[in-house]
């Protein structure tokens, strides 16, 4: 059998795509074939002739040396085993890849920036992965001629890389209105120094269980996720969500590491996926990943997203104008329109430590 292999290209244009959306027409097909039901709908719903439908599907199956559709005249069109898994398979990798996928289209679109207008500033921000961010990111390049390079890391990894001089700012989470957390007092106090470090308010979003629509299940907390020992996606070790899946589950009587787990994805996008596809009955996540998959959602907790640098980095030019990108109308508009998120009241001030996490406690008193 001839090997058949995956090619990559991308192309310069009119700013038009968003997010890390990549164009493949094949799985657009698939997915209005799944949805409609009918070769002729599905056209419809793409804006493609009956007959330009066809060939493309005959033509794929050539290429792909698979058929793709079960058709028979009089009956419901279907896609055939390897298009159902082939359509899961790429939605899935899709949504691990996304924020990768987004990193390298915007280190492309500096590229390009650099090279028609080269006083761009670049500065480089490892943060917890969020589906805003993105936005930040176009709004710096628009208002402050700022490039952000941004990588998506774990919380505890991305303050990591601050501490070894791997980036000048870093993104991470935690609940509002937390008073005491043996979780994240271990897991951040280590990695954040008062004095040395300073916080930038960034934005608040709201996380909660996602859950099949209509919650079928009843669930209302990670107390049920354990009694029905119902199937969790679960986020990686080391991520903020993680970090905050620990406490509640604690506060709920649950060890989380005993809970069902069925999957661990790298991303809000991911354990969504992982959900609408029923691979698994619940994930712990953003309201905006819920509703971008059309889930039911849960809300458990408001939290706070800040930006983090060394003290002496918050009068470079850069930093200088992320704050004004962060304190701006644009980016108070960007926050509001997505479900769950609202800008945060600090948003762009520096703020220190101690007084903006309520449940940071030093075992003896600074002098």
């Amino acid at each position: 059998m001839r090997h058949r292999g995956v090619q990559l290209q991308y192309r310069f244009g009119v700013p038009s795509q968003h997010g890390a959306d990549i164009d493949n027409p094949l799985f657009d097909v698939l997915s209005a074939l799944a949805t409609a039901g009918s070769i002729q709908q599905a056209a419809v719903a793409l804006g493609l002739s009956y007959r330009h439908l066809w060939g493309q599907l005959k033509t794929w199956e050539e290429t792909l040396g698979e058929p793709l559709v079960v058709w028979a005249r009089g009956q419901p069109a279907r896609l055939t085993p390897f298009a159902e898994r082939l359509l899961w398979a790429e939605r899935r990798a899709r949504v691990r890849l996304a924020p990768h996928l987004e990193a390298l289209r915007h280190e492309l679109q500096r590229v390009l920036d650099e090279a028609l207008d080269g006083s761009r500033q670049v500065l480089r921000i490892d943060a917890s992965h969020d589906l805003a961010l993105p936005a930040l990111q176009a709004l710096a390049a628009e208002h402050e001629k700022l490039h952000l390079e941004l990588r998506f890391a774990g919380s505890l990894d991305a303050l990591r890389s601050l501490a070894q001089g791997r980036c000048i700012v870093a993104g991470f989470h935690a609940p509002l209105h937390l008073e005491r957390s043996e979780h994240y007092a271990q897991a951040l106090k280590p990695l954040l120094v008062p004095g040395r470090h300073k916080l930038i308010g960034c934005m608040r979003r709201r996380q909660g269980l996602m859950v099949a629509p209509g919650n079928p299940l009843h669930i209302g907390g990670f107390a049920d996720l354990a009694l029905q020992r119902l199937r969790l996606a679960s986020r990686e070790t080391g991520s903020g969500t993680h970090l905050l899946g620990q406490t509640l589950a604690q506060a709920a009587g649950v060890d989380l590491e005993r809970l069902n787990v069925v999957a661990v994805e790298n991303s809000h996008l991911a354990v969504a996926t992982a959900v609408a596809a029923g691979q698994a009955d619940a994930a712990l996540g953003l309201e905006a990943a819920a509703h971008s998959q059309g889930l039911g959602f849960v809300p458990l907790v408001d939290e706070e997203y800040f930006l983090v640098c060394l003290a002496d980095a918050l009068e470079q030019p850069a930093v200088r104008a992320l704050r004004a990108v962060l304190a701006s109308p644009a980016w108070r508009q960007a926050c509001s329109s997505r479900a769950g998120y609202a800008v945060a009241p600090s948003a762009g001030q520096v703020l220190s430590l101690t007084r903006a996490l309520p449940w940071w406690r030093f075992r003896s008193p600074r002098p």
